[in-house]
């Protein structure tokens, strides 16, 4: 594939867990730089997790102890595990790519590919 598509959003309580998942093509996006973002109505996109070439992970300070990105490379696909989750995780949730800049980054202006989204909806 040349595109990232992501799944594993849903509806549930607070406290709660969601696996999401991003299906990438290796041959496109193998040696990139990945993260998760979110986005909640009226906000701007946040990044929640990002994961570099060589494995190292970041969590946003928000979703520390909670949320866990990773990756199976031989499933070509990148994860995000959230648990304990809040009605403020509420949002559509997209995988993105970078090469350079962004390997380093929570801007969403250096990650250069995008899926569609899934949306996650947590209640009180």
């Amino acid at each position: 594939q040349d595109q990232l598509v992501e799944s594993g959003g849903g509806s549930v309580q607070a406290g709660g867990s969601l696996r999401l998942s991003c299906v990438y093509d290796a041959y496109r996006y193998g040696t990139a730089c990945m993260a998760w973002f979110r986005q909640a109505p009226g906000k701007g996109r946040e990044q929640v997790a990002r994961l570099d070439k060589k494995g190292v992970t970041v969590e946003a300070d928000s979703v520390k102890g909670r949320f866990t990105i990773s990756k199976d490379k031989a499933m070509n696909t990148l994860y995000l595990q959230m648990n304990n989750l809040k009605p403020e995780d509420s949002g559509i949730y997209y995988c993105a790519a970078a090469w350079t800049r962004g390997c380093f980054s929570d801007r969403p202006d250096d990650f250069l590919n995008w899926g569609q989204g899934t949306e996650v909806t947590v209640s009180s």
